[in-house]
């Protein structure tokens, strides 16, 4: 049972938990620290980059999409002191997430034949999507993987590309503002080595995660995956990170254990 879920998100993006119903759904996994992480968004409700909700340590943090040099990568803020620069990179991010999230709305119900009377808003992603097609009843989509693979995927009849943020402008912006960054799930992504050589100037890498999730499954599925990782954490010197990448209301499934958490609150401070 880890003792920090580091990698959550919430209504504020395209999560179910709630900044209420977090403190629960944490004592229920025996988590004891939280890191809030929303899809290129701050937590509105977080006033600090550490707060305490329900018994339950919250970090104040951020997933931020980045055009790295050969693909696309995550980048993870732990402890953020929000700048007037990363405010309005966020507010242009949102802008585009908005007006992203209707043309992929448009596309599916052209493609179903369906109105899925979805409400496009800041932090939307394309999650809502999925689960609106799940729950329509005249969807014969079970899950939303399915949907995902389906229709959404970067693959899919309906997908549509986001205008994101440069790695190394990315990286600056989290840098001003943040305790440490770290390099979000890197074995999902199509080129896990270029991923994990962005490292060398990060803070983090994401040791622990849900390897299994089907995103990026052909670079999980490399035997050496995971000790490549470990590697990129000894030649760095990174914080080994972790988290469930919760969506819905489970956590813990994957986080990491108390002196690892102890090492990330002392680089975020009081």
């Amino acid at each position: 049972m880890p003792y920090a879920d580091l990698h959550v998100h919430t209504t504020a993006s395209d999560g179910e938990l709630t900044l209420e119903t977090l403190p629960e759904a944490a004592r229920n996994a025996g988590v004891e620290a939280v890191a809030v992480t929303d899809h290129d968004t701050v937590h509105p409700g977080l006033d600090a980059p550490l707060t305490e909700r329900g018994g339950v340590e919250v970090v104040r943090g951020i997933e931020l999409r980045v055009d790295a040099p050969t693909q696309r990568v995550d980048l993870l803020g732990y402890g953020v002191r929000e700048t007037d620069a990363l405010r309005a990179e966020l507010e242009r991010l949102q802008d585009d997430r908005v007006e992203r999230g209707r043309r992929i709305v448009e596309r599916v119900e052209a493609e179903l034949g369906v109105d899925l009377g979805v409400d496009v808003h800041e932090g939307f992603g394309r999650p809502h999507v999925a689960r609106a097609v799940v729950e329509h009843p005249d969807t014969d989509y079970g899950t939303v993987s399915a949907v995902f693979a389906d229709l959404i995927g970067h693959d899919g009849p309906c997908y549509v590309a986001r205008d994101v943020t440069d790695f190394e402008r990315g990286r600056a912006l989290l840098r001003e503002a943040c305790g440490a960054v770290g390099l979000a799930h890197p074995l999902r992504y199509a080129d896990p080595d270029a991923a994990l050589a962005l490292c060398e100037t990060l803070d983090a890498v994401e040791a622990h995660y849900p390897y299994d999730r089907p995103v990026g499954r052909e670079a999980d599925s490399h035997a050496d995956g995971p000790a490549r990782v470990r590697r990129a954490v000894a030649e760095h010197d990174l914080l080994a990170l972790g988290g469930s990448d919760a969506h819905g209301r489970e956590l813990g499934t994957v986080g990491v254990e108390r002196g690892e958490y102890r090492r990330l609150r002392r680089r975020i401070g009081d």
